[in-house]
C-alpha cells in the first residue's frame, strides 16, 4: 500500500469542508484519490495557501506559500487547468482571483469538465460519483428545506403567474444579473459515462455558466463563450427534453455560478431526492397541484417528472372508497439505509397502486388515448397528432388495422358501448396524409452514427423512426421491391390503401431515412461488410413473412398456397387469378384476409374452414362480419385430415370433425372425432394457418440464437441478442403478433441502440419498464345520468368501393368527431405525491390542457455554505422534536 502523501490529504481535508473534518480520509477516499491523481505536492501547498473559499490574489499567495512569484504563476496556472481552483479578473482592481471552492459543488465539477484530464484520469469520475453519495448519505435528511449545496431552479414559465415570487426565484434573474455566459459539458453525465453507467442523456453543451464562473470556464477551455439569446435557447432545449433546472446556492442569496440542466437519472445532487428520498434539502419553494377535472391522464408529465412524485391514476369515482396510503417520511422519522430508493434507476413506477385508465393500459404502445380524444375534441388535432406519435409513427396505417385493445377495455363500453377510438385516430391521422399539414417531429440530436434497420415493415421503420428523431444516419434494408412488411404485402388494400402508408413512410424520408429496396441481408451483402462500411448497430426486423405447412397429404399439389404468398403476389401487382371453388383452411385475422381477397381475384366460392367455434375464432368480429358480408362461407370446428390430388393437382380436401379447441379458455392439442369426415371439393386451398420466419444467411457469422418457432431470442427489455450490437423486434422476436405490438417493440430498440451506440451508457439504467395497470372497472360507480348519453358513431362506408380492391370504409365527419369524442368519461387523472415534488415546474410545460401548476408551499432563503452547518444544527433540533411526536403518536395514536 502506497503511503499517503501529506500535503495531499491536508488539501482534501480542507476541501471537503465539514465532511474532510467528520469523515476518515484515507487512500480509498474520493476527495484523496482524485487529488492524488493530478496534483503535485508543491501544486497542494499553493492551494492550502489560498485557503478554502477566499478570493486570493497572486500577491497574496507568493507571500503565503513562500515561492517564488513564476513559479507560483506557473502552479496557479496548473491548478486553475485541472480545476483544483478558479480564476477570473477582479472588476475593480484588473487583477486575478484565485479560488479554492468545497469539493462539491464545486473544484470536482471543474476537474471532471477538463475532458483529456478525464479521459486519462477517469478515477476523477469515479470520485464525483462516490463522493457526493458518501458524504451527503448522513447530511441527507438534516438539510432544512431548500437548503442544500444545490437548489432546484424553477422553470421560468411554471411560477410566471404565481403572485409574490421573489426575483431570485427566476432564471431570467440571473440571465439579467450577469453579462457573460459559457456552456460545458454536463459533469455528472460525463463522470456517469466514464463508469458505463450512463442513462441516454447526453452531455454535450448542456451546462450554463455564468460571471467569474463562465470567465473561468472560457479561459481554462472548458466551456465556450455563448451570448445570452444561446442560454435561452439552452434552457429551452433542456426543457423540451425533461431536463430540470438546478443551480448552486454557496455564496449567499442571488449569487450563482452556473445553472445546470439536470436529468434525474443521472444527476448526483438529485439523488438527495431519488436515493436518499429527502427531497427537501433541494426543493425550490413551490409544488404541483393537480386540477382532475382538467387532467386527461396522458402521461406526459408523469414521464417527465425527475422525481416519480407524479403518478396515473383513477378519476371516476368508485363504489368502494379506495385504500389510503401513507408512507413515513424524513422529516419526523429516523431516516435509516432501508429507508432510502437505492434501485431508482430501475425500479420507476409510473402508475398509481389502484391503476389508471383502460385504454392506456391496454394499448401496447400505451399511446395517450385520453389526451388526444380531448385535443380532437377541442379541434387541436395537429397537437393531437404529434400526442399520438410520440408512440406510434403510423396512426393513419393503424387507424384503419389496428385490433383496438384499448376500445376491447374501454370503461364506456360498460355502459353501453366503447368509445370508437380507432375512427378518431383515423380521422386525426388522415388530415396530414396530404402533405400539406405533415407532423415531422423536431430533431433532438444530431448525432450521425450510422444504424442499419433490416425489414421495413412495422417494428423496422418504427425504430428508424425514433432513431431519425435523434438524429441517427439510418438506412433501411428490405429484401422486397415495396417498403412495409406486411403492411404493404400482408394486408390487402381493401383494408390498408397504399397511397396511407406510403403517406406515412414519406415522413420518415423527410426526417433523412435512407431506404434501399431489392436488397436482402446475408445474400446480396452481409451484416459483417455493413459493420466495416461503418454502421455501427442493427435493428433487425424481418417480420413472419413465411406460411406454415400442415404436414398432411397432398399439401404439396399444384392449387395448394399458402396464405401469406397469396397475398404477396396480389400486393405486388403479380394478380394470381382464381377460379371455381376456393377453400381457406384457419380461423385468423390473415386467414379472414386470405378469404376476403379471394373473393376478389375471382374464385365462384370461397368457404373458409377451421378447428375453432365461431366463438373462440382468433380473428376479430368486425373482421368476420366483413367477410360475411364478402359472401364468404364459414365451416366450423372442421380440422384437415388431407389433400385429395389427381394428376399433381388438389381436386379436394377431407376434413374430420374437431371436437375442442380450448380448455377453461386456454388453447390445447385439438381433439378430433375421427369417425365424422366430410370431403369438400376444392380447385385451390389457401392455407392460413400461421406464419413462418425465413432467417435467410442473414444471421450467418452472428451470435444471436433463436428460439422456440425460429424466434431471435433477445433481451425482454433492451431487445439486445447475445451479439451486443444486433438487437431484434416485431414479430421475429415474439412470433406473429398485430402492428402496434411491433411499433412499440421499434421504439424500444431505438432507445436501446441510442444508448448502445453512445459511449457510457447503460441499456437499462434510468429507463422507463412501462409497466401500466388499470384501475379496477368493476368498482367504479358511475351513474348514467352525469354522462353524455349519445349513441356511438360509425363511419359510413362507400357503394362505389364495395367488393373491390379499395377500401370503402368512410371517415368520421367533423361532426361526428366531435360527438364521439364527447363519450370520453376520462377515467383516469395524475395524482401527486407532494412530499417528492421538488418544485422544478417540469411537468406544467408539458401539459397542454392546464391542468397541473405551481403553487407555493415554502419561503426559504439561499444562504451561503459558511452559514450551512448552523441551520443544519437548528434544523435537527427541530426534526428531533417532530420525530419524538410522530412516535408517540403511532405507538400511542396520539394527536
Amino acid at each position: 500500500m502506497a503511503e499517503l502523501r501529506p500535503k495531499i490529504l491536508k488539501l482534501a481535508k480542507m476541501v471537503g469542508g465539514v465532511a474532510g473534518v467528520i469523515n476518515k480520509i484515507d487512500e480509498n477516499a474520493p476527495e484523496y484519490y482524485s487529488l492524488n491523481a493530478v496534483v503535485t505536492d508543491e501544486m497542494a501547498d499553493v492551494a492550502l495557501a489560498i485557503g478554502l473559499r477566499q478570493p486570493r490574489t497572486l500577491e497574496y499567495i507568493v507571500e503565503k506559500c513562500a515561492k517564488p512569484r513564476e513559479e507560483t504563476q506557473a502552479l496557479l496556472t496548473k491548478l486553475a487547468e485541472t480545476g483544483v481552483c478558479k480564476v477570473w479578473i477582479d472588476k475593480e482592481d484588473g487583477k486575478d482571483r484565485y479560488f479554492v471552492n468545497i469539493f462539491a459543488p464545486g473544484m470536482l465539477e471543474m476537474m471532471v469538465n477538463n475532458r483529456e484530464q478525464l479521459a486519462a484520469h477517469p478515477e476523477i469520475g469515479k470520485a464525483f460519483e462516490e463522493y457526493t453519495r458518501m458524504r451527503l448519505a448522513p447530511m441527507a435528511a438534516l438539510f432544512p428545506e431548500g437548503l442544500a449545496m444545490m437548489r432546484v431552479l424553477p422553470i421560468e414559465s411554471a411560477i410566471r403567474d404565481v403572485p409574490e415570487t421573489k426575483p431570485w426565484e427566476h432564471p431570467s434573474y440571473y440571465l439579467d444579473k450577469y453579462g457573460i455566459f459559457s456552456v460545458s459539458d454536463c459533469s455528472c453525465r460525463q463522470s456517469r459515462r466514464v463508469l458505463d453507467e450512463g442513462c441516454g442523456h447526453l452531455e454535450k453543451d448542456i451546462c450554463i455558466q455564468m460571471g467569474t464562473g463562465a470567465e473561468y470556464y472560457i479561459r481554462t477551455g472548458r466551456g465556450r463563450q455563448v451570448s445570452r439569446a444561446e442560454v435561452e435557447k439552452i434552457l429551452k432545449f433542456a426543457e423540451d427534453n425533461g431536463l430540470m433546472h438546478q443551480m448552486p446556492q454557496t455564496d449567499g442569496l442571488g449569487e450563482a455560478a452556473a445553472i445546470c440542466n439536470c436529468c434525474a437519472c443521472s444527476c448526483f445532487s438529485m439523488r438527495l431526492a431519488t436515493l436518499f428520498k429527502t427531497p427537501d434539502a433541494i426543493r425550490s419553494n413551490f409544488s404541483a397541484v393537480v386540477d382532475a377535472e382538467k387532467c386527461v391522464a396522458c402521461g406526459q408529465c408523469v414521464e417527465n417528472c425527475p422525481t416519480n412524485a407524479l403518478k396515473l391514476g383513477q378519476r371516476l369515482c368508485t363504489k368502494q372508497p379506495l385504500p389510503v396510503h401513507t408512507s413515513h417520511t424524513a422529516r419526523d422519522h429516523v431516516w435509516r439505509e432501508t429507508d432510502w430508493n437505492e434501485d431508482y434507476r430501475e425500479n420507476r413506477e409510473v402508475v398509481a397502486e389502484e391503476g389508471t385508465s383502460p385504454c392506456k393500459t391496454a394499448c401496447p404502445a400505451h399511446i395517450a388515448v385520453q389526451g388526444y380524444i380531448k385535443l380532437a375534441a377541442q379541434g387541436r388535432y395537429s397537437e393531437a397528432l404529434e400526442l399520438i406519435k410520440k408512440e406510434n409513427p403510423f396512426p393513419a396505417v393503424c387507424g384503419r388495422i389496428c385490433p383496438h385493445d384499448c376500445e376491447n377495455e374501454c370503461t364506456r363500453g360498460d355502459i353501453d358501448e366503447p368509445i370508437a377510438i380507432d375512427e378518431i385516430k383515423k380521422f386525426i391521422a388522415d388530415r396530414e396524409l396530404d402533405g400539406s399539414a405533415r407532423y415531422i417531429p423536431p430533431m433532438r440530436y444530431h448525432l450521425g452514427n450510422r444504424v442499419a434497420v433490416i425489414g421495413a415493415g412495422p417494428a423496422g421503420l418504427s425504430c428508424a423512426y425514433y432513431l431519425a428523431v435523434d438524429g441517427y444516419r439510418v438506412t433501411v434494408f428490405e429484401k422486397q421491391e415495396k417498403l412495409g412488411g406486411m403492411l404493404a404485402l400482408g394486408i390487402p388494400s381493401f383494408r390498408l390503401e397504399k397511397d396511407v402508408l406510403n403517406a406515412e413512410i414519406d415522413v420518415l424520408r423527410e426526417m433523412g431515412v435512407e431506404f434501399k429496396t431489392g436488397v436482402e441481408i446475408g445474400r446480396d451483402v452481409t451484416l459483417g461488410s455493413l459493420r466495416r462500411e461503418g454502421y455501427e448497430a442493427f435493428y433487425l426486423a424481418i417480420g413472419a413473412q413465411g406460411g406454415r405447412k400442415l404436414e398432411i397429404e397432398g399439401e404439396n399439389a399444384g392449387g395448394v398456397v399458402s396464405g401469406v404468398d397469396f397475398l404477396r403476389e396480389v400486393n405486388l401487382g403479380h394478380d394470381p387469378r382464381l377460379s371455381g371453388k376456393v377453400v381457406v383452411i384457419g380461423g385468423g385475422n390473415v386467414a379472414i384476409d386470405v378469404a376476403r381477397t379471394a373473393t376478389r381475384e375471382g374464385a365462384d366460392s370461397v368457404t373458409l374452414y377451421c378447428l375453432e367455434s365461431r366463438e373462440e375464432m382468433p380473428a376479430l368480429d368486425e373482421e368476420i362480419e366483413d367477410a360475411e358480408k364478402d359472401s364468404v362461407i364459414f365451416s366450423n370446428r372442421w380440422g384437415p385430415k388431407r389433400i385429395l390430388t389427381e394428376n399433381g393437382k388438389v381436386t379436394g380436401v377431407e376434413f374430420k370433425r374437431c371436437v375442442s379447441v380450448f380448455d377453461n379458455g386456454h388453447l390445447f392439442a385439438p381433439q378430433y372425432d375421427e369417425d365424422n369426415i366430410i370431403t369438400v371439393p376444392a380447385d385451390t386451398v389457401l392455407l392460413s394457418i400461421g406464419q413462418s420466419i425465413q432467417w435467410g444467411g442473414l444471421l450467418e457469422g452472428s451470435r444471436v440464437q433463436l428460439g422456440r418457432g425460429n424466434t431471435a431470442k433477445a433481451d425482454s427489455l433492451t431487445l439486445q441478442t447475445d451479439e451486443p450490437d444486433i438487437f431484434v423486434g416485431g414479430d421475429c422476436c415474439t412470433g406473429p403478433k398485430f402492428a402496434i405490438h411491433a411499433i412499440a417493440a421499434g421504439k424500444e430498440g431505438a432507445i436501446s441502440i441510442h444508448r448502445f451506440v453512445q459511449p457510457g451508457q447503460a441499456l437499462t439504467l434510468g429507463r422507463d419498464r412501462r409497466h401500466y395497470h388499470a384501475f379496477d372497472k368493476a368498482n367504479v360507480a358511475v351513474p348514467l345520468i352525469s354522462f353524455d348519453n349519445t349513441p356511438r358513431q360509425r363511419a359510413g362506408h362507400s357503394l362505389e368501393k364495395r367488393n373491390s380492391f379499395a377500401d370503402d370504409r368512410l371517415t368520421f365527419t367533423e361532426a361526428q368527431l366531435k360527438k364521439e369524442t364527447e363519450r370520453c368519461l376520462g377515467c383516469g387523472a395524475v395524482q401527486v405525491d407532494s412530499y417528492m415534488c421538488v418544485g422544478c415546474g417540469m411537468c406544467t410545460t408539458k401539459c397542454k390542457f392546464e391542468a397541473i401548476h405551481l403553487g407555493r408551499t415554502y419561503n426559504t432563503t439561499p444562504g451561503t455554505y459558511e452559514k450551512l452547518p448552523v441551520k443544519i444544527a437548528a434544523n435537527a433540533i427541530r426534526r428531533s422534536g417532530k420525530i419524538v411526536a410522530a412516535s408517540v403518536k403511532e405507538r400511542f395514536g396520539k394527536d
